[in-house]
């Protein structure tokens, strides 16, 4: 049932994309990278306030990229895998050498990004 699994890879790059799409949650998952963070921490770090922290947080987590932790009466949050860090690195990494190679045709006035 190749068609299954393309379906499912699909709907799996899309969240990732949907995740990457704000400015703010790539903010969050970059800070989540180095370490896990409780939302008062991020807010203030970030800049950004709390209330639209918890939006943010919402959104990565139904994305299945974040989780919250429970620790006594706080929730810290974190990456829901460390290979998200690693993808992350990979993925900036990649674009930045794609978009360093002269030869991209995207590099036009062709309406891309």
């Amino acid at each position: 049932m190749p068609h299954l699994a393309a379906t499912t890879d699909i709907d799996v790059l899309t969240r990732f994309g949907r995740a990457l799409a704000d400015p703010i949650r790539c903010r969050i998952l970059l800070a989540l990278r180095e370490a896990p963070a409780h939302p008062a921490d991020l807010a203030d770090a970030l800049g950004i306030s709390r209330t639209r922290l918890s939006n943010h947080l919402a959104c990565l987590r139904d994305c299945g990229l974040v989780v919250a932790v429970p620790v006594g009466r706080r929730t810290r949050y974190e990456l829901a895998d460390a290979r998200l860090g690693t993808a992350l690195d990979t993925l900036r990494a990649t674009v930045l050498a794609v978009e360093a190679d002269p030869t991209c045709p995207d590099t036009d006035d062709k309406g891309c990004c």
